[in-house]
C-alpha cells in the first residue's frame, strides 16, 4: 500500500512543487489549501491525482477531521503568509497563521499519535529571515548561529519553530524543522524579487532607452531552485533527526544588483540599472547566506540546479 502525505499550503507555489515530487515517488498526497491551485504547474493528470481538501489552516476542525481520514505517514506543513510586507502590514494574523496553524496542526497530530493510530514525520518550513541581521564575515551562517528576526515574517517563522520543538519534546511527535533560504521557479509569485525582475525585464524589450528601477541592490541573498529545495525536503522526511533544525540552502550569497545583470543577460537586455528609493525597504538585512552542511551530512542533499537554471524556467514560463 502506498505511503500518504499530507500536505499544508498544498495549492501554494511549493505546495504543488512538493506534491509534484510526492507523486513520482509513488506517495498518496492528500493537500489542504485556502485556494485552488494555480495554473501553471501541475498538469492535469496530477491535479487529479491529489485529494484536495479547501479550508483554512486556523480551522482546528478541519485540520483534525483531515488528519484523522488521511492518517498519514508524512506531514509537510507549507501554509502561512510568506510575503514579508504582507506580514509587516497584518502582524497579528502573521502571527496567527504562522504560529498557530503549525500549533494546531501538530495538537491534532499529537492527539491521533497517543491513540496508537499514527506516528508520522511532521516537517515544518521554516525561513532563513529567522536569523536576521549578522556580520558579512560571519557567513555562511550554520544553525547554531543566534536568531535575531528583523521583521515579523522572520520572528513568526521563530516562534512557529520554537512552539514545534517543543510539542516534540513534550508530545513525542517526530519534528523536523528547517530554515529555508531564498527559492524560486516556475509558479512562483511576481511580487517577489526574482520572477519581478524577469518580469519587469522581458516588458522592457524595444524601448529605446530601457531602465530597470530597483530598491536595495547590495542585499546579498541566497537562492535555491524549488525543485533542489522540494528535493530537500523529501530526503529530510526520510533521513532527518526529529527534533533537528536544518537549513535548506546553496550557501552562496548573490547581490540584487548582480541578480538583476545575470536576468538581463539571460533576456538579452541592455537595460541600465537604477536604484529607486521607493522600492527600499526600511528594514533590511545587508547579508543573508546559510550553510547547508547539516543537511548535506545527513541526507546527502546536494543542489542540482545553478540560478541561471531558474532564470531561463521563469523566462520560459513567462514567453511560452
Amino acid at each position: 500500500m502506498s505511503p500518504t502525505a499530507l500536505v499544508t499550503g498544498g495549492g501554494g507555489f511549493v505546495g504543488q512543487w512538493l506534491a509534484r515530487g510526492l507523486l513520482a515517488r509513488g506517495t498518496a498526497v492528500v493537500s489542504v489549501s485556502l485556494h485552488p491551485p494555480a495554473p501553471g504547474i501541475l498538469s492535469a493528470s496530477e491535479v487529479g491525482g491529489i485529494e484536495w481538501r479547501q479550508g483554512d489552516i486556523r480551522d482546528a476542525d478541519l485540520l483534525r477531521r483531515t488528519i484523522e481520514h488521511a492518517r498519514p505517514e508524512l506531514i509537510f506543513h507549507l501554509a502561512g503568509v510568506s510575503f514579508v510586507p504582507e506580514a509587516r502590514d497584518a502582524p497579528a494574523t502573521a502571527y496567527e497563521i504562522n504560529v498557530l496553524g503549525a500549533v494546531r496542526l501538530l495538537a491534532a497530530t499529537a492527539a491521533l499519535k497517543a491513540t496508537g493510530k499514527m506516528d508520522p514525520i511532521v516537517v515544518i518550513v521554516g525561513s532563513g529571515t529567522q536569523y536576521g541581521r549578522h556580520d558579512a564575515g560571519e557567513m555562511p551562517l550554520d544553525e547554531a548561529a543566534e536568531q535575531r528576526p528583523q521583521d515579523v515574517y522572520g520572528a513568526s517563522k521563530a516562534a512557529q519553530e520554537i512552539a514545534s520543538l517543543q510539542i516534540c519534546r513534550a508530545e513525542g511527535v517526530r519534528v523536523i524543522c528547517t530554515r529555508s533560504f531564498n527559492h524560486s521557479g516556475v509558479g512562483h509569485a511576481e511580487h517577489f524579487l526574482l520572477p519581478a525582475l524577469v518580469g519587469r525585464v522581458l516588458a522592457l524589450r524595444g524601448e529605446a532607452d530601457p531602465r530597470l528601477a530597483m530598491g536595495n541592490q547590495d542585499s546579498v541573498r541566497d537562492y535555491l531552485h524549488v525543485a533542489d529545495v522540494v528535493e530537500a525536503y523529501l530526503l529530510l522526511a526520510e533521513k532527518g533527526i526529529p527534533g533537528e533544525v536544518y537549513n535548506v540552502c546553496s550557501g552562496e550569497g548573490v547581490s540584487a544588483g548582480e541578480l538583476a545583470r545575470e536576468v538581463l543577460l539571460r533576456v538579452g537586455s541592455n537595460a541600465e540599472i537604477t536604484t529607486d528609493p521607493a522600492l527600499v525597504r526600511g528594514v533590511d538585512v545587508p547579508v543573508l547566506v546559510g550553510s547547508p552542511a547539516k543537511l548535506a551530512r545527513s541526507t546527502g542533499w546536494r543542489p542540482t540546479r545553478s540560478r541561471s537554471d531558474i532564470i531561463d524556467d521563469l523566462i520560459h514560463a513567462a514567453t511560452r
